[in-house]
């Protein structure tokens, strides 16, 4: 990349940073360091470590960060090595259904989980009816497990994103490699620490980092678990009373600080370029077929990882199909109602619609900001890049300011499109600089060197090459705009302009059968969210499959 292209890709990127993320977030922030009288002051940040309540709910966040990424990387690595080493029965098949926790909102999720695991839940009926648990003396699952319980939510609902960066990354990575080294006598185990995972790193730094923050972040499930001592939900309760209390804008620019420092740290451990001038493989020649038994166990591995993830998504289906269910392993009763009760509800058609215009505009402009930006990180050879990258990181707490809602006519679509697209700019760029940072920047050099310009070089060589990388991202990008709970939650106040989100919050706390309509919402939202996701992944994959699996 030529520099003044660089520089013009910066300008226009660092603009746009400047007003929808760079203004806002010191708008937000400044309120955390003015005083009554207007004068700088660090009183408020301070009082926040003074505050034993802030404290408690800073570290719990961070250990919810920390633990619910080792869970997710847990999960996710050894599947992606799985695809990416071996071909079994129904591997195409297997690895598209573990994705299926993108298909629905954690929070909901959390809600179907809840069922099963409550007092009067399925799970202790099916103890009691097997003998294993005494009636009189019930295990409460919740009472005393709702940090593990988030955990469990964050890393079912979130090893997708890992699993396709280091399948991506693996996918890229040139099989003559491993095969030099078991030709010299290293064994599996060798070659993985020495081999594989060196050269899938940046996938796995760009999958880990977001899985981070978006744990260390979360709203929707500590809300719906009723842990209300962990930073997000102290910011969201916080928001009612800002007029007379600063502190949750100090919490904000604390929970902002941690987040670019862990990404700094860990970027300077992980994430550094470890394969940029490897070239591109041309072929899985190192794949192990399995047969018979070995194929089958592989088979099973991936089937366990699906059932489990499934079972939130089975408890919101029973839930919205339950008339009766108390103190039983499924419902006494069953029915339709709560699914065309919900649909016939005024909120929930044009919350559909909503959370499509507004993740697919997002998503968008999340995807042509993000490959620039990556473009520039990778390709670029002005100084500074690396700030633009920790930037983007932390995009996650970026806030849009009023001046959209005006613009919009006093509705608030301009500021959850940019809301959804900044704050998902990470997946893009994580992604798209993973991509580059494996491909061999040679190929872009011939193409240039013959004639072709900066745009048909990106059309006809870099955008091949990173196709995959940069689906996924796009992916990810539009469906978790799709789930996005916090912005939606805030930012949407009239009902017209409600995401799917927030219906299923409102539905959620109405009286009566407000868990079984929110539950229904759900499985309606799992249904689009599927079929937009299906016809994401035929369009990313038509050349060599989306994965390249």
């Amino acid at each position: 990349m030529k520099r003044w292209q660089a520089l013009f890709i910066t300008a226009g990127v660092s603009l746009v940073f400047l007003v929808f993320f760079i203004y806002p977030a010191v708008s937000v922030l400044s309120e955390a360091f003015r005083g009554s009288d207007g004068s700088f002051t660090m009183a408020y940040v301070v009082e926040v470590f003074r505050n034993p309540v802030y404290v408690e709910g800073l570290i719990n966040a961070l250990l919810l960060g920390v633990v619910s990424t080792l869970a997710t990387l847990m999960l996710a690595l050894p599947l992606a090595l799985m695809s990416h080493r071996y071909d079994f029965m129904g591997r195409k098949l297997l690895s598209a259904l573990i994705l299926v926790p993108l298909v629905l909102p954690p929070f909901v999720g959390a809600i179907g989980l809840t069922h099963v695991l409550s007092v009067t839940g399925s799970l202790n009926a099916l103890l009691i009816d097997l003998g294993l648990m005494d009636p009189d003396r019930r295990i409460d699952w919740l009472a005393n497990g709702k940090f593990w319980g988030i955990v469990v939510m964050n890393a079912l609902h979130l090893y997708p994103i890992l699993y396709m960066n280091i399948v991506a990354a693996l996918a890229n990575m040139d099989p003559a490699m491993e095969q030099a080294a078991e030709n010299l006598g290293a064994s599996p185990t060798r070659r993985l620490f020495r081999i594989t995972l060196p050269l899938a790193m940046p996938g796995i730094f760009a999958g880990s980092s977001i899985v981070f923050i978006w744990a260390f972040t979360e709203l929707g499930v500590p809300l719906v678990f009723n842990y209300t001592r962990v930073a997000p939900v102290q910011v969201f309760q916080g928001i009612r009373d800002l007029g007379q209390n600063p502190s949750p804008y100090a919490l904000v620019a604390v929970v902002l600080l941690i987040s670019a420092t862990v990404f700094a740290v860990t970027k300077f451990f992980f994430g550094r370029n470890t394969s940029g001038a490897q070239p591109r493989p041309k072929g899985r020649d190192s794949e192990i077929r399995l047969t018979g038994v070995k194929s089958l166990g592989a088979a099973m591995v991936f089937a366990a990882v699906f059932l489990i993830a499934s079972i939130p998504h089975a408890g919101v289906v029973i839930l919205a199909l339950a008339d009766d269910w108390y103190d039983s392993i499924v419902p006494y009763v069953w029915t339709l109602d709560h699914f065309k009760e919900a649909l016939g509800d005024p909120l929930v058609v044009p919350s559909i619609e909503n959370s499509l215009i507004y993740s697919s505009i997002a998503t968008i402009a999340a995807t042509v900001l993000g490959l620039a930006i990556a473009w520039v990180v990778v390709r670029g050879n002005i100084r500074g890049r690396g700030v633009l990258d920790a930037l983007v990181m932390l995009s996650r707490e970026g806030k849009p300011f009023h001046f959209l809602v005006t613009l919009a006519g006093g509705s608030p679509i301009l500021l959850l499109i940019a809301s959804y697209a900044i704050r998902r700019l990470p997946y893009v760029v994580r992604a798209a600089v993973a991509g580059l940072q494996q491909s061999n920047p040679a190929m872009e050099e011939a193409a240039r060197s013959l004639g072709a310009g900066p745009l048909r070089t990106l059309r006809k060589i870099s955008l091949p090459l990173i196709g995959a990388n940069v689906a996924a991202g796009s992916i990810l990008a539009f469906a978790f705009s799709m789930l996005e709970v916090s912005d939606s939650l805030v930012l949407a106040q009239q009902a017209k302009d409600y995401p799917i989100t927030k219906a299923i919050y409102t539905l959620l706390s109405t009286l009566g059968n407000g868990h079984e309509l929110a539950a229904a919402l759900g499985v309606w939202a799992m249904v689009f969210l599927g079929v937009a996701i299906i016809g994401a992944t035929r369009l990313g994959g038509k050349k060599g499959g989306l994965f390249k699996m």
